[in-house]
């Protein structure tokens, strides 16, 4: 299992520790320091929705140009994100190929510590 995030991120921490906690094995990937792909990102938004993983509450959305957040689709916010990695909302999570997780409810918790 992969943890996507930023280390100071209050979210991400609070994840970490709790994996931790349960004793579930994961690797964190910081994607501000060691960068994401646009290919990755791709693969997520098709598993996860790229509505769902476009953080439009963070500071780096609200300081885009208007014409950046206009119209957008699914290629422009994969384009949006892997140019700006913090614009992806926080944890995603996956495990292989097939599962992917974005943010951290109960639900996600639930999934990738059961």
């Amino acid at each position: 299992m992969k943890v996507y995030g930023l280390k100071n991120c209050d979210t991400c921490r609070k994840v970490r520790k709790e994996l931790d906690a349960a004793k579930v094995a994961y690797d964190f990937h910081d994607v501000r320091e060691e960068g994401v792909t646009k290919a990755q990102i791709s693969r997520w938004a098709k598993k996860a929705g790229w509505e769902a993983m476009l953080n439009k509450s963070s500071t780096t959305w609200r300081a885009l140009p208007d014409a950046d957040k206009a119209g957008l689709t699914e290629a422009k916010a994969v384009a949006l994100m892997a140019a700006n990695p913090a614009l992806i909302k926080r944890p995603l999570i996956t495990r292989g190929d097939t599962e992917v997780y974005v943010g951290w409810t109960s639900d996600v918790a639930e999934a990738v510590k059961g």
